[in-house]
């Protein structure tokens, strides 16, 4: 890959320290230059063991840059992916602002990377939890073609933001040692509790986090015939997103098969052998990059149904990894440029 200009929006927050991480340890071809609001310029962040200074997010900063990795919010995406795409920058978009624009490619490399072919300067990182379930849809999707899902989330309190995590930390100690849990970031108690709320609640009583999930799912997907119906839950986990999938396929298609496929897809690990309680967890997958799949096995109340367990780093594959895949995925195919 030829060396490219990238800046890093949002660079001070848990995302986009991660983004750092990984373009570090995936040693991608760049110079790469840190940006965030006017609180936080001037602060360091870590890359390849030195600092780099942060600066101020400015109209004019993305001149001069290839490729923008945004995680700074969606009000901040909606104001500046434009001015970035003006200048000739390429930006990823880690918030929902793009994610439905149908001008604007919405990605999983190793599901729909043909869709980087017709972007015209802002291309949406998908929401999380949708990420690592199409990683795993996708090729026994291919093989048998999906006509029903029906997905139950786990998803850990990172996916709110460092706040969350601190609530969390907060609750357990208090309730720990007698005292009660206040709750300030979510409407309820998390720890040792489960809230069956992420997201607001939209006007058909679903909460906006599952539409993302159906909507974004058909888009990545390539195909608006897949029915999909989601709730979404948050648990007192920190970090990995967890699934319960179940999905119906128009052809037969065996739990023997759908492991030997899924073992071979890109991005994919198996961790199916029950009796030997192996299966995927959060902390499995805290800090990798695959998508783990267990708990494989025919659903007996239907034709052509399988049950399956998915997990994955929400902050990792299901936020900056797949920004960074999206951008070597952009370079590889020489698309580093606005039409």
């Amino acid at each position: 890959m030829s060396r490219v200009k990238v800046a890093v929006a949002g660079a001070t927050g848990a995302v986009g320290r991660e983004m750092l991480k990984v373009l570090e340890q995936r040693d991608f071809p760049a110079e790469v230059v840190p940006f965030a609001s006017a609180r936080s310029a001037g602060s360091a962040v870590p890359f390849k063991g030195a600092e780099l200074t942060v600066r101020e997010l400015k109209e004019d900063s993305f001149k001069g840059f290839d490729i923008a990795l945004f995680s700074a919010g969606g009000s901040t995406s909606e104001k500046f992916a434009p001015l970035a795409a003006k200048s000739g920058c390429v930006v990823v978009d880690n918030s929902s602002a793009w994610r439905m624009d149908p001008a604007c490619p919405l990605v999983v490399p190793e599901v729909n990377a043909h869709d980087l072919d017709w972007h015209k300067g802002i291309i949406a990182n998908p929401n999380c939890s949708t990420i690592q379930m199409v990683v795993a849809l996708k090729p026994l999707h291919d093989a048998a073609r999906i006509k029903r899902v029906i997905v139950s989330t786990y998803q850990a309190v990172s996916g709110t933001g460092q706040k969350a995590i601190v609530e969390l930390e907060n609750q357990v100690r208090r309730l720990m040692s007698g005292q009660e849990a206040v709750p300030e970031v979510y409407p309820h108690q998390i720890a040792f509790n489960c809230l069956p709320q992420i997201d607001v609640f939209l006007d058909n009583d679903y909460t906006k986090e599952e539409m993302k999930m159906v909507n974004e799912t058909k888009k990545i997907m390539g195909d608006d015939s897949i029915r999909l119906t989601a709730t979404t839950v948050r648990v007192p986990v920190f970090y990995g997103h967890s699934e319960s999938v179940n999905v119906e396929f128009e052809k037969p298609l065996s739990a023997k098969q759908a492991r030997a496929i899924l073992a071979q897809a890109p991005g994919v690990r198996v961790l199916d052998n029950p009796r030997e309680r192996i299966y995927p967890m959060p902390i499995d997958a805290a800090g990798q990059d695959e998508t783990f799949v267990g708990r494989i096995r025919q659903d007996e109340t239907v034709e052509n149904g399988l049950n399956m367990w998915i997990v994955a780093d929400n902050i990792r594959k299901g936020a900056a990894l797949n920004a960074v895949q999206i951008a070597e995925a952009l370079i590889e195919r020489d698309l580093v440029r606005v039409p």
